[in-house]
């Protein structure tokens, strides 16, 4: 399994805008994708950072997306963040996810 982890400041009291964003524009975009497995999306205590970290089965499912729809997701955001987002990308070693998801 293959993450990305994308990570923004968010404008201030643009949290909750940044989280329905997320769910009513990203995810559906994600779910179109061959090997895309889950989205987790997070906001910081304070409203300042918001993290998203998808889930693919291989690599080369999340190039495909990053090459075809990750622009459009940077634009569904960008009125929500300060600044230039962070995007890092990483081997899944270990996950107890599908523990938490199922009860």
């Amino acid at each position: 399994m293959f993450a990305r982890i994308f990570r923004a400041d968010l404008k201030p009291g643009q949290g909750d805008g940044y989280a329905r964003a997320i769910d009513q524009k990203v995810i559906p975009i994600l779910r179109k994708f061959s090997g895309f497995r889950d989205e987790i999306a997070m906001v910081s205590a304070d409203g300042k950072e918001g993290i998203g970290i998808s889930f693919w089965e291989r690599p080369e499912d999340a190039e495909a997306y990053d090459r075809a729809a990750y622009a459009d997701v940077r634009k569904a955001l960008e009125s929500f963040m300060a600044g230039t987002p962070e995007l890092n990308k990483y081997r899944v070693t270990t996950s107890t996810v599908h523990t938490v998801a199922g009860q």
